[in-house]
């Protein structure tokens, strides 16, 4: 019987499961079976896994998370560790590897492909900053989880005439925050790729005030820096390099508030928008990835990715996909000032 080994890396995000779900309903179609390593790159190591098969994914479609569990290990940080994937691999004779993961992940799966192993890509990032496609699942159950978190900070902000301030997720892009705040009626919108200045921020809320709106929303990416300043992290980095970021939104509240003499209270999303169920377009989304990741092993199609153009499921490079950041475009950011204040 075929085999093929597919695991889930980086951190989690609603649409995982039915990604899982769909590779396996897939495979069966195929005679095949799937070997599910377990959290991301650390299985393929450690050669810990399990055999997915129908019973294994029945009612996991509207769960959060990973039933294969994740981790953000990189093994080109530990020596021997790239070896052991290699020969994990090789032992159990896989015909290829599926892997699910946003930049850092499919960075180490384009790495492994242009050494020599059969390997597709699945992208994955709730940020949405992945280059070679339109859309990444868990990106619009984050924008919703955090859309309605606005919607709500709305009514105790104008009852207590306060500016509220919520901090979101988007490391280096600010595209949650962009579309949750537009969708949730933000009056700033504070994103990494456009910072602003604190006297900026401040004259929209003042000119509201003046207008007779005793209230305001300030949406902040947790990657967002003031003009002129850098950005709020601690000093731990993971196995890619990358520091823990966030701080940013208590640091432009205590700003306000001492700026303007409004009361200013912060609010900081955090995990709430990486957790529980998936909505119906990221079921869609990763259902139809995981059957494409499918064929392109069927077709010997190697080193591409599941790629949504349009409303179309093609493939493109893993090259492509990590070569860059898909970034907040200007155009786009020009137009949501046009709602600020």
């Amino acid at each position: 019987m075929i085999e093929i080994g597919m695991l889930t890396g980086g951190g989690d995000c609603p649409g995982l499961n039915p990604v899982i779900r769909a590779v396996v309903k897939a495979s069966v179609r195929e005679d095949w079976r799937v070997l599910g390593f377990r959290n991301g790159w650390k299985g393929l190591v450690d050669d810990e896994f399990i055999i997915l098969d129908d019973k294994s994914v029945s009612g996991i479609l509207p769960k959060g998370g990973t039933i294969l569990g994740t981790s953000r290990t990189n093994p080109y940080k530990k020596a021997g560790d790239v070896e052991k994937v290699k020969s994990n691999f090789h032992q159990h004779n896989l015909k290829a590897l599926i892997v699910v993961g946003g930049e850092d992940t499919l960075g180490v799966a384009n790495h492994l492909f242009q050494e020599g192993l059969p390997v597709v890509g699945i992208p994955k990032t709730i940020d949405n900053d992945l280059s070679a496609t339109d859309y990444t699942f868990g990106f619009d159950t984050a924008v919703n989880i955090a859309m309605e978190c606005i919607d709500r900070l709305h009514t105790t902000a104008e009852s207590h005439n306060r500016v509220m301030v919520v901090e979101i997720m988007g490391r280096h892009a600010g595209w949650i925050a962009l579309e949750a705040g537009l969708a949730g009626g933000a009056d700033v919108i504070l994103v990494p790729e456009f910072p602003m200045t604190i006297d900026e921020i401040c004259e929209v809320i003042k000119s509201r005030h003046k207008r007779g709106k005793t209230f305001s929303i300030v949406a902040v990416a947790e990657g967002a820096k003031l003009k002129g300043g850098e950005e709020v992290a601690d000093q731990k980095l993971d196995q890619f390099g990358h520091v823990r970021l966030g701080g940013i939104g208590q640091i432009v509240g205590e700003m306000i508030e001492k700026k303007t003499g409004y009361e200013t209270r912060v609010t900081v999303l955090g995990h709430i928008q990486r957790g529980g169920s998936p909505t119906a377009f990221d079921r869609v989304l990763g259902t139809r990835f995981g059957v494409k990741a499918v064929e392109l092993v069927k077709r010997g199609k190697f080193g591409r990715m599941a790629s949504l153009q349009g409303r179309q499921i093609v493939d493109a490079p893993l090259s492509d996909a990590v070569k860059q950041l898909k970034l907040v475009t200007s155009d786009l950011y020009e137009m949501a000032k046009i709602f600020f204040g």
